[in-house]
Parts: structure tokens; sequence; C-alpha cells
């Protein structure tokens, strides 16, 4: 029998996180912005109304706390926690979105729906090192410089992405959880897709897309990623894996596309990446291995138990023979 959930503290982060995020985006809704284009610079406007929306799920988490789960430790409650694992699971978090974008490129240069430009970079050199446009071979040194700013740029960002999942995998999931993990992943995957319709009607994840192709192909792609998420934060039992994943997949994964691409055949999210059909497909597999082989471990676990039964009910049949 599946535990009943707290509707009305649930519905109360749900509307404090999406009040929070159109309050942060409005000076951008109100100034007309509008995405246009793949290429992955932002202004300081954008910078900052972004950052300021990222926070508002952690801000809805606590204040739901403090009005109905007063008594309980915030830091434990969300998962704000280090145990000997994590630490590995955070490697897994990160190379886990990174294999899955290769894997979704790969699918997408098989399909023809990208270009990659393996021997001179083309792509890489338009987007991150345009210094060098024109030059062919692979640009080792400009590579390098890449990855380290990449690094940089995912360590500031990182309390940021804490901001959102002390909110998603922090809060909401494990208040979904005792309905089932499925009614959880797709309960938690629609929240945070509809927190997101103000940068989708900016064009943020899905440029020159129009907003209802650009909702529904982001409900797609986060109904498939919360369950790599929700994985990573029950394995550990700690948030902290899922804010690493969240992490490279809104920098790493989003540039990788630009970086192996040709610049004559400029990627698009939605065609191109985990945010398209490929990724889809690829995060479709990952998510069914996870679902088989939770499966399979549950059916071992009831054999065990089913066995262990019997066993105890044999020992107590031959005692109490041997007793008359």
């Amino acid at each position: 029998m599946r535990t009943k959930i707290a509707v009305r503290p649930v519905l109360a982060f749900t509307a404090l996180a999406w009040a929070g995020m159109w309050v942060a985006m409005l000076p951008l809704l109100i100034s007309g912005f509008q995405r246009t284009s793949s290429d992955i610079g932002l202004g300081a406007l954008e910078q900052i109304c972004i950052s300021a929306a990222m926070l508002t799920p952690a801000l809805a988490a606590f204040i739901v706390l403090r009005r109905w789960e007063r008594a309980t430790p915030v830091r434990t409650t969300l998962g704000l926690t280090w145990n000997r694992r994590t630490a590995l699971d955070c490697l897994l978090a990160l190379a886990c979105p990174l294999v899955l974008t290769l894997l979704a490129l790969g699918i997408g240069t098989a399909t023809g729906t990208y270009h990659p430009d393996l021997a001179d970079f083309s792509g890489f050199r338009r987007q991150f090192a345009p210094d060098t446009t024109g030059q062919q071979g692979v640009p080792l040194a400009a590579l390098a410089v890449w990855a380290g700013s990449l690094l940089v740029q995912m360590l500031i960002s990182l309390p940021l992405f804490f901001g959102e999942e002390l909110g998603w995998q922090g809060y909401l999931f494990p208040r979904l959880r005792p309905r089932g993990p499925v009614f959880a992943v797709l309960v938690t995957g629609f929240v945070f897709a509809l927190w997101h319709v103000p940068t989708l009607l900016l064009g943020g994840q899905y440029p020159g897309t129009s907003w209802p192709v650009a909702i529904g192909a982001f409900l797609v792609t986060c109904v498939l990623v919360v369950p790599i998420f929700a994985w990573l934060r029950t394995r550990s039992a700690s948030v902290i894996p899922a804010v690493v994943a969240h992490t490279a997949v809104s920098t790493a994964v989003v540039q990788l596309p630009w970086v192996l691409a040709d610049a004559d055949h400029p990627p698009h999210p939605l065609t191109t990446g985990l945010t398209a059909w490929p990724g889809w497909l690829a995060m479709a597999v990952l998510v069914a291995v996870l679902a088989i082989r939770r499966r399979s471990l549950q059916t071992i676990g009831r054999r065990s138990a089913a066995g262990a039964l019997a066993g105890t009910a044999g020992d107590f049949g031959s005692t109490g023979a041997t007793r008359r």
C-alpha cells in the first residue's frame, strides 16, 4: 500500500518556485529580450536574472520546511550530506551527462542531423576561439584553455545549481517518492519543466522555436533527465551528485556540440544534443536500463526474503519434530 503524500506543502512549494521564477525573469520579459540563435554568450542582465531564478527552488523549499516541517533538520532533510561514496557518485554524475551527449551526437551524426568537424574543429573555433577561425588542424592549446575555463565556470556556477536541486531533488522528489518512483519522477519532471516556461518563452533553451514546440520538447527532456538525477540522488543518499549532474548538463553538455561541430552546420538544441530526439533516445536507454536493473534487484530481494522465511519455517518445523 502506497503512503499518502502531504499535498499542501508540495503545492505550496510548487507555487512559490514557479512564482519566484516569473518574478526573477520579469525584467527580461518586460524588456522584450528574445534569444534567436544557438550562440552560447549571454549579456549581464540575462545572467543576473537567470542566477536569481535558479535560487528560487531552494528558497521555496526553505519556506515550506519552516512552515510545515519546522522540527526537521534542514540539512539532512534536503540531502545536504556527504558519505564515503559521495565523491565517486559525483564523478559518475559528471561523466554520465557527457557520455550521453557523445552518444546523442553519434546518433545525430549517423542520421544526418549533426555534422562534426574533427579535423579542424571549425565550430569550436567560431564559438570559443574566434582568433583562430580559418586555421586548420586540431587547436590543442585553445581546447586546453576552453577546458580550463569550463571547469572554472562549473565551479563558480555550482552554488546556483544547489539553488535548483535543493528544491527539486532535495525537497520535491523525496516528498513524492512514497507514491512510487514512477509517479515521483514524472511529477518532478513536469514541475521542473514548467518552471522553465519564462525562459522558454524568451527562446532560452530552443532559440528561434515557437513556444508550444519549445515547451513540449523541454517537457520530454525533463521527464527523461529527472529520473537520472533522481537515481544519483537515491543511490548516494545525497543531493550533491544531482547538483553536479545538473551543472554538467547546463554547462559542458550545452557547449560540447559546438566543440565538435562543423561551423557551416551550427548545432541547434531542437535537433542536437540531450534536448533533442537523439538525446531523448540516449537518455531513454539509460532510464530503461536503470528501471530493469531496479526491478531485477527487487525480484532478487523478494526471492531471498521468501527463501529466508522458508528456511526459518523449516527450522521451526524440525525443532518441533525433535521435541515431539
